[in-house]
């Protein structure tokens, strides 16, 4: 396979963008950047930035490793992309709209109504709610990666519980703050105003009357593997972070307990799944969610983000169908390619797929993480049989891809400076006003010789992410 290097070009010569850096690398002695990497590790450690890992030892907290060899993007590169990014989620939330509405894409026969109205994720409790601004999801993780060519193409759209922002900004922190000399001698766009952002965004959505919005970022708690960030995320924002306990529902209107009473809260924030949000309408065991909040919610009275149900639009069968939504909802080409998908429900897709097992990623539909998929040329006889098994019992719960080359970049690993894959994960904030976001995003990178699964829960790292400006 041919991969695109993101810092070499195929005749081994230096990027452009990348030659500021490649100058310093030459120079600086080994033992400076050993001693700097050291430095990040503990650092890390010391700030907490860790993530648990389910299905390990309980309570097991992970650092995921951070690589002090940025991804480097040029500010044409990054226009093209966020241009792109920019239309892709304004469909995907009038599509949402439009499914909880008037259901006019369905009706047009544009996607097959079965596969939307009896999805696991599609929220019939939702039907008629006017959200604010007609967003749904205001905080989107698309997950960006480069084949063969250079070409970018999208892998997936991240809507529920989008994470992974926080290590984005830290990475930043990180890097200024071992190697200053380097954002002296490069233009790097900043990303340090991103909870700034986000903080306006959750804002400006509050319900109708309310001037001076109370928002507040709701966690399921410590054992979350994402706790981190919800600390994080509330710190930089000056927001309360909250469990559902410390919130009630009072005559359809959300309080926060406090020391000096209750206080009204108008903007959640929230990085629970639906299920657990409300045990009155969705699961009745959850001890995570607050009782009556759906009422409060339908009523107007309170906002949630990202809203109830975004989770239809990014289940993996609904995914080969946003070029449909772009082209349907704003009349023009997709500025990103999607990755081509066999949607294995197809019985013609279904057949192509089991003939091609060892040659392509097969997914689940609602899978995250990494879980739940094959990638045919990185796996065994005996793991292709088993997802031939999985396919021929239940074809409507998988999606498959080709493998992708995804584009690789020097990156530190024990045996010293080597070529390993990675994907980009840009957010997009919305509101009613307008789509923002901070330049770059979060670069993952598999450090595992030769794997294309970039996710920390699958042994993955980050790098600091440079857009650099003109």
């Amino acid at each position: 396979m041919n991969f695109y290097n993101e810092m070499y070009d195929a005749q081994g010569g230096v990027r452009a963008h990348y030659k500021g850096y490649e100058d310093w690398l030459k120079a600086t002695p080994p033992e400076r950047i050993e001693r700097k990497r050291a430095e990040a590790d503990l650092a890390f450690h010391r700030v907490g930035i860790t993530f648990a890992v389910y299905g390990e030892e309980a309570g097991k907290e992970r650092l995921i490793p951070f690589d002090i060899i940025p991804r480097v993007i040029p500010s044409a590169e990054w226009r093209a992309l966020q241009s792109g990014l920019r239309q892709r989620v304004k469909a995907i939330n009038m599509f949402l709209w439009d499914v909880y509405h008037d259901q006019e894409i369905l009706k047009a026969g544009v996607i097959p109504a079965e596969q939307v109205l009896n999805n696991a994720q599609y929220r019939p409790i939702m039907r008629g709610v006017d959200v604010p601004g007609r967003i749904y999801a205001h905080i989107t993780g698309v997950d960006i990666v480069r084949a063969g060519a250079g070409e970018f193409y999208v892998l997936e759209d991240n809507l529920r519980v989008p994470s992974g922002v926080s290590y984005m900004l830290e990475d930043r922190k990180m890097m200024m703050r071992l190697f200053p000399e380097l954002f002296a001698r490069h233009k790097v766009a900043p990303v340090q105003h991103y909870p700034d952002v986000l903080l306006e965004k959750l804002r400006a959505v509050s319900p109708k009357g309310v001037s001076d919005p109370t928002v507040v970022l709701l966690t399921p708690g410590a054992y979350n593997s994402a706790y981190f960030e919800h600390t994080f995320l509330a710190q930089q924002m000056g927001v309360e972070l909250v469990e559902g306990r410390d919130l009630f529902v009072k005559d359809e209107v959300v309080y926060m307990r406090t020391t000096q009473g209750p206080q009204r809260v108008d903007v959640i924030y929230r990085r629970i799944d639906d299920d657990f949000l409300d045990p009155q309408v969705f699961r009745a065991d959850s001890a995570l969610g607050v009782p009556g909040l759906m009422q409060a919610y339908r009523a107007g009275n309170v906002t949630l983000a990202n809203a109830v149900g975004t989770g239809v639009a990014d289940d993996k069968s609904i995914y080969p169908y946003v070029p449909d939504m772009i082209r349907f909802y704003l009349g023009e080409e997709p500025k990103l390619n999607n990755v081509p998908t066999y949607m294995c429900r197809k019985p013609d897709d279904l057949k192509y797929v089991l003939d091609h097992l060892p040659e392509l990623v097969v997914k689940e539909v609602h899978g995250a993480g990494g879980y739940g998929m094959l990638v045919g040329p990185a796996s065994s006889k005996e793991q292709i049989a088993h997802f031939r098994e999985l396919l021929i019992a239940k074809p409507e719960g998988y999606i498959a891809q080709p493998t992708l080359a995804l584009s690789n970049c020097p990156t530190f690993v024990e045996e010293g400076i080597a070529p390993r894959h990675l994907d980009l994960r840009p957010f997009v904030l919305s509101s009613g006003e307008c789509i923002n976001m901070v330049p770059g995003g979060l670069t993952r990178v598999a450090l595992t010789k030769g794997s294309l699964v970039v996710n920390s829960s699958q042994g993955g790292g980050t790098k600091d992410t440079w857009v650099l400006e003109d």
